[in-house]
């Protein structure tokens, strides 16, 4: 039984940073960034949160959907930036939105989120689990970026998009997905080091001499004296190999796109829309070359909005939607991409 997109929405922070802006912070300029990325603009999050975007954007996306909060069923959020390790974003919109019939839960595929979130609720309805589910993508990237580092920093936005997903006779005809943990590391970010008063440091003779044991431990046991005074260790920042990440996306991304639309058995001709992950302008008119698409078929708005990982494709498909530009039995296509390294593309008729 296909799922069907039944309503969007969106919400981004107030506050919109230009590359100029940035220019008189950091050592770079307005034409590096754009003619590199296309990114010209990004909403920065002052007072918004991973959670309060994700609530806005639900809120929105339900309306939309003309249904009430206890008809849904499942609610799953995209995030790498929740506010919380627990309780997750999808239960704190759970509460928000007094959903109190829906399973919740979060899921870290970085800028596949919202793809895995729509398989994941898909399996969902195939299995008789679900028949409505809420499917959001949300992150707060400014907090995970080093504003030091010009060549992250200056890529990244904040915001949130969700859509509504119903059970139907018509929606999602094939959904392909993958994964590369091998090459992870072209994109990370670390959290939290091991950190208690039992973590060894490092294995030298300075620390065996100086370490002792506390009073009555166990010889295997030992206890850092010092710990107390020791600042509480931050978290990481965002890490990224530009060029490996670049390789990734246009190599990876068209082999998505041809194979769930020749397993669904549809032609790209057929497609009207491909929303891409907004990640930058390059791989997007890269993926078009390859797919012999015109350009006028791929949406963009990364160049006012920056990527914002799990995000992108919700905002882009919203943004698009309430302009009026999708119809009843359009094909479209979904593609994420992005840490971990994961993808992942949908087509389906809207």
């Amino acid at each position: 039984m296909p799922a069907k997109i039944i309503g969007t929405g969106s919400a981004l922070p107030g506050l919109v940073v230009t590359n100029k802006e940035l220019e008189q912070i950091m050592d770079t300029t307005d034409e590096w960034i754009s003619s590199r990325t296309g990114i010209r603009k990004r909403h920065i999050a002052v007072e918004e949160t991973t959670t309060s975007m994700a609530i806005k954007a639900s809120e929105t996306a339900v309306k939309k959907a003309g249904i009430r909060p206890e008809e849904i069923d499942l609610i799953i959020v995209g995030t790498v930036s929740g506010d919380k390790y627990f309780p997750s974003t999808a239960c704190q919109i759970q509460e928000a939105l007094s959903a109190q019939n829906a399973v919740a839960f979060d899921v870290n595929a970085a800028c596949a989120g919202f793809l895995f979130g729509m398989t994941i609720a898909d399996a969902y309805f195939q299995a008789g689990r679900a028949d409505t589910a809420l499917i959001v993508g949300a992150e707060t990237l400014s907090k995970m970026v080093d504003w030091k580092d010009r060549s992250t920093c200056v890529l990244f936005g904040d915001g949130a998009g969700a859509a509504v997903v119903r059970k139907e006779d018509s929606g999602i005809l094939h959904i392909v997905q993958g994964a590369d943990g091998a090459r992870g590391s072209a994109l990370s970010c670390d959290s939290r080091p091991v950190n208690s008063p039992f973590a060894r440091k490092p294995f030298t003779k300075e620390f065996f001499a100086a370490d002792s044991l506390s009073e009555g431990s166990c010889a295997d046991k030992p206890f850092r004296k010092d710990f107390y005074a020791d600042p509480l260790p931050a978290p990481d920042y965002l890490k990224m190999d530009g060029q490996e990440v670049f390789r990734f996306a246009v190599r990876t991304v068209p082999k998505a796109v041809q194979q769930v639309l020749a397993e669904a058995g549809i032609l790209p001709d057929e497609v009207k829309y491909f929303f891409l992950h907004q990640a930058n302008i390059r791989i997007i008119e890269a993926v078009a070359k390859k797919l012999a698409q015109p350009m006028e078929k791929f949406p963009t708005n990364l160049q006012r909005c920056g990527n914002i990982s799990a995000a992108s494709v919700p905002i882009l498909l919203d943004h698009v939607n309430r302009e009026g530009n999708l119809q009843k039995g359009d094909k479209i296509v979904l593609a994420g991409f992005g840490a971990g390294l994961t993808w992942g593309a949908a087509v389906l008729t809207w």
